[in-house]
């Protein structure tokens, strides 16, 4: 008899364990952007606006996912959202490059067939990630650019808009403020103690990005990204979040990854497809992998972070700044939202 008690209450605590293993399968991550993000710098409205924006873009794509969806779907739904919230650096909140314009990048890749596809430097997509889709489904093509990309898009049937569309007075203000710090450190030596010590550091608020991975029901992973760029940019400069393995990567035998930061970095150290091929040739999870990717962005002097989701469900959200808006959904839908470090 005593035996058999035992055996229940083993047979009971594996259940329970096994249960919240399950709670704890994360089916979507996202990103909001990482850099030099303070509490003390935050108004109480201002956060509780992006805890919110972020919150229903979780639960958005959680619907997707709820009602049989594809990855592909929930993912796109997930950064529309924060494509037209102006607090985020993509879309409607996107930054201006030296010019006065806003120049837009996005990619998204299905982790079942390895299809991606991309845009850089569209400037009347409302939603970048969608031209990005319609790229992988409705062209032999990965990758477009620019005033051919905005044509696509626009062939494809996605919604077009003025380029007025994107104004936003807050980035308009980023944009003067970068100029006007580029011209003081023209007169200083680059990189001396003077500019140190002024705090001139551009790239602090220069970029900033968007961005989502998903497993759906069937055992999916898609990931996407989009952004606005850097502030103040020039000569078409063109950050990693478009280019596939670099700022995006998704395989179902590994993980699907979406980068943000100082963009130049993740590109020289290819950091979404370095994840995935540490976790596919040496057999390391999605957080070991994830952490030595970014501590090479860090140590060659970059900064900034990324989310990352393998096939079962397991996730990491690291980054090496102040902080990262970032926030995750179970698949119990369960909402966890996290800003500062």
């Amino acid at each position: 008899m005593k035996s058999i008690k035992l055996f229940a209450i083993l047979l009971f605590s594996i259940l329970a364990l096994n249960i919240s293993a399950q709670q704890k399968k994360y089916v979507m991550v996202i990103h909001g952007g990482a850099g030099t993000i303070l509490k003390k710098s935050m108004t109480p409205e201002k956060e509780a606006a992006y805890i919110a924006a972020l919150t229903e873009a979780l639960k958005a794509g959680y619907a997707k996912i709820q009602s049989g969806k594809s990855s592909l779907d929930a993912v796109e739904a997930t950064i529309h959202i924060l494509e037209n919230d102006p607090h985020f650096n993509a879309g409607k909140g996107a930054v201006f490059t030296h010019d006065g314009r806003n120049e837009l990048d996005a990619a998204i890749m299905d982790g079942k067939t390895l299809m991606a596809g991309s845009v850089a430097g569209v400037t009347t997509v409302k939603n970048p990630i969608s031209a990005a889709r319609a790229v992988m489904e409705k062209s032999e093509h990965v990758m477009l650019v620019g005033a051919g990309a905005d044509q696509f898009a626009k062939d494809a049937g996605l919604e077009i808009v003025n380029p007025k569309y994107f104004w936003t007075k807050e980035r308009w203000d980023g944009l003067q403020q970068a100029i006007k710090e580029d011209s003081t450190k023209a007169v200083l030596d680059h990189g001396s103690k003077k500019s140190e010590l002024l705090g001139i550091k551009n790239h602090d608020y220069k970029f900033g990005t968007v961005g989502c991975v998903a497993l759906d029901k069937a055992g999916n992973l898609a990931a996407g990204t989009s952004t606005g760029g850097m502030t103040n940019k020039k000569y078409g400069r063109v950050g990693d979040a478009p280019i596939i393995g670099a700022g995006t990567y998704c395989n179902n035998e590994t993980a699907g990854i979406s980068c943000t930061g100082w963009g130049e970095f993740y590109i020289r150290n290819v950091v979404a497809k370095t994840i995935s091929d540490l976790m596919e040739y040496k057999g390391l999870s999605v957080t070991e992998a994830s952490k030595i990717a970014l501590d090479k962005v860090g140590k060659m002097g970059g900064d900034g972070g990324l989310i990352a989701l393998d096939k079962k469900g397991n996730m990491t959200m690291p980054f090496n700044t102040e902080g990262m808006y970032r926030g995750t959904i179970t698949a119990d839908g369960k909402i966890e939202i996290s800003i500062y470090k």
